[in-house]
């Protein structure tokens, strides 16, 4: 099986839209309007197969000077297991090496993947105070979801807050 990781396109949000979407059904994921994707297309990295049809995406969000999240990791699923989702990572990771970041986030159900690669469980306490004061003004659900906001507690249900520091 072949594939590359190439950074996303605005033809391909449509795909990214797809898939998404089982996993959103299976409440893994929130669902996101097309706008939403579109706006944030340049955060976005698409696996692909050999036609450039996408198999699987995920995406960059830049939450601080040095912290960003990986949102939306999806992989299509006949390509489970295939590499694709660990090749996603890496890249991101690698993106957010190349912006300055030393952190990553995310929010996840999927602690064993992300364990495996390198992310761990979190406490409360990961950002200065003067950081969390400036964090709280952002209006962005998932920067709510990484400082453990009641707001968004509804949408977090279950799920683990993790992190990886970066080399």
């Amino acid at each position: 099986m072949s594939f590359s990781v190439r950074a996303a396109r605005t033809s391909d949000v449509p795909h990214i839209q797809a898939l998404v979407e089982p996993l959103v059904q299976r409440r893994i994921l929130l669902g996101k309007d097309l706008v939403v994707l579109f706006e944030a297309v340049q955060e976005f990295r698409v696996a692909v197969d050999e036609n450039d049809n996408p198999i699987g995406c995920g995406a960059l969000h830049v939450m601080w000077s040095d912290l960003g999240e990986v949102r939306t990791l999806a992989v299509a699923d006949q390509y489970l297991r295939t590499g694709v989702g660990h090749a996603l990572l890496e890249r991101i990771e690698s993106d957010a090496v190349a912006l300055g970041l030393s952190r990553l986030f995310c929010l996840t159900f999927e602690t064993e993947f992300f364990g495996r690669h390198g992310f761990e469980a979190i406490s409360d306490a990961i950002v200065a105070p003067d950081v969390y004061a400036q964090l709280t003004l952002s209006p962005d659900d998932g920067i709510a979801e990484f400082l453990d906001l009641a707001r968004v507690k509804q949408n977090t249900l279950g799920n683990t807050r993790m992190l990886k520091r970066l080399s």
